[in-house]
């Protein structure tokens, strides 16, 4: 075989070798475009509905320091995992209030959400991960019970937008004080900041304000916090 066939075969050999390697790094890769095809339909979903009744779901907001979709394990490794919601951090104790008006199905504790409540409203289910309190049963009744704060929050309980649920806390697997915010619609996972930029774009053009009135909030910005480090779920 000339010397040019040899080159041609190895340089061959060579592009078959990295393609597969390409395919095997592929596969093992987690799969961010069902995180995009998840975000579309937040934008699609977020158009078509009103927000002028929903709430911002913390007070004393500082910043927002894990996005929605694919990243590294917050709590060490290398890990890939797929984070379902929005991390909003605040001061330890500060109120979270219900974002939309809806039925509470579920309160739970003692998981990596830590203690935590799930609010149904129509095709919408919002949940609020690693909040202070626990679960307590009472004549065959859930309640998340946050004594020092004066929340009891029921299973079936009707909650109104913008009604205070419970506090920021530290449960659950978290490395510092933040609400995990989860949104699904019609049992999909969606990207709460699309949903939060549509609501605020949304309310101000209501009020016939000509910029945010929390720049910081509306702009929906993922940045470090300064008060604490990047948050677990």
């Amino acid at each position: 075989m000339s010397h040019r066939r040899q080159r041609v075969a190895i340089y061959g050999s060579s592009l078959v070798v990295l393609g597969l390697s390409i395919v095997s790094l592929i596969t093992l890769l987690p799969k961010p475009a069902k995180v995009k095809a998840t975000q579309a339909n937040t934008k699609q979903t977020a158009i078509s509905k009103s927000w002028l009744a929903a709430s911002f779901p913390v007070e004393n907001f500082q910043a927002y320091t894990s996005g929605f979709g694919y990243r590294r394990s917050a709590t060490g490794g290398n890990n890939w995992e797929f984070h379902s919601g929005l991390d909003i951090a605040a001061p330890e104790g500060s109120y979270i209030r219900s974002w939309w008006t809806g039925t509470v199905i579920k309160v739970g504790d003692h998981n990596a959400c830590g203690t935590h409540i799930v609010i149904q409203s129509g095709e919408w289910q919002h949940t609020y991960c690693h909040m202070q309190g626990e679960v307590e049963t009472a004549y065959g009744r859930r309640y998340l019970v946050d004594r020092a704060g004066g929340i009891q929050i029921a299973e079936g309980q009707q909650i109104p937008g913008g009604y205070r649920i419970g506090r920021v806390g530290m449960t659950g697997r978290t490395t510092g004080p933040h609400l995990h915010w989860g949104l699904k619609y019609s049992n999909n996972y969606i990207d709460p900041a699309a949903v939060l930029q549509a609501m605020f774009s949304q309310q101000q053009l209501a009020r016939g304000a000509a910029s945010p009135s929390n720049p910081k909030q509306s702009a929906v910005t993922i940045e470090e916090s300064k008060n604490v480090r990047d948050s677990g779920d």
